[in-house]
């Protein structure tokens, strides 16, 4: 079955309708979706590498528009639901305290979340209930969303044939691990 998935993500990635997966998921992801993007850009870049910068900028610019989706959830969707429950339970002090700390280092938070693992969706939608500058929200994520995609696609166009006999050798194996880290950011979000 996995195989099955692998080839048909390398037959998209070919296909004039793989770019537009490629944009819905990476738009998707940075607000409300929990798979990253990566699922489709390195099959896309594997099976055609001359266009890997190309899809590294279309998943920088969709997964920043996606942010921005995000961040207008957080600053919209707190108003009507999480302003009253903090009200409800007599935390507005506190979170005055974390608005603070969290658009102090905000911009820091962006990027590390920009190219990490971790779920972009949650600092996009953060950053809208926190208020963090947009200017530097939209700044940064550029900057972050652009290092993951690019590099991803860099090291892919330049040892692209080596990485795909390992990825189609060890498929099972780097599904497992793809899971558990998967898995492992959404426990890590829920319980820290």
């Amino acid at each position: 079955m996995i195989k099955a998935l692998y080839d048909w993500t390398m037959r998209l990635g070919e296909s004039k309708y793989g770019i537009w997966g490629l944009v819905l998921v990476a738009f998707a992801e940075s607000s409300f979706f929990p798979i990253p993007p990566d699922i489709l850009l390195i099959p896309m870049v594997l099976s055609l590498r001359s266009k890997a910068f190309y899809f590294a900028f279309v998943a920088t610019f969709a997964s920043v528009l996606g942010g921005a989706f995000g961040y207008l959830i957080g600053s919209v969707g707190f108003e009507a639901i999480g302003q009253p429950l903090l009200a409800f339970y007599h935390y507005e002090d506190q979170f005055e305290t974390f608005k603070q700390t969290f658009n102090e280092w905000g911009a820091w938070s962006v990027f590390v979340t920009g190219v990490t693992p971790f779920p972009y969706k949650v600092i996009t939608i953060t950053s809208g209930v926190t208020g963090l500058d947009f200017t530097i929200f939209m700044l940064t994520s550029v900057a972050a969303r652009g290092a993951r995609f690019f590099l991803v696609a860099g090291l892919l166009y330049y040892f692209g044939d080596p990485i795909r006999h390992f990825i189609e050798k060890r498929l099972g194996i780097l599904f497992v691990i793809f899971c558990v880290l998967l898995i492992g950011s959404f426990i890590l979000v829920k319980y820290v």
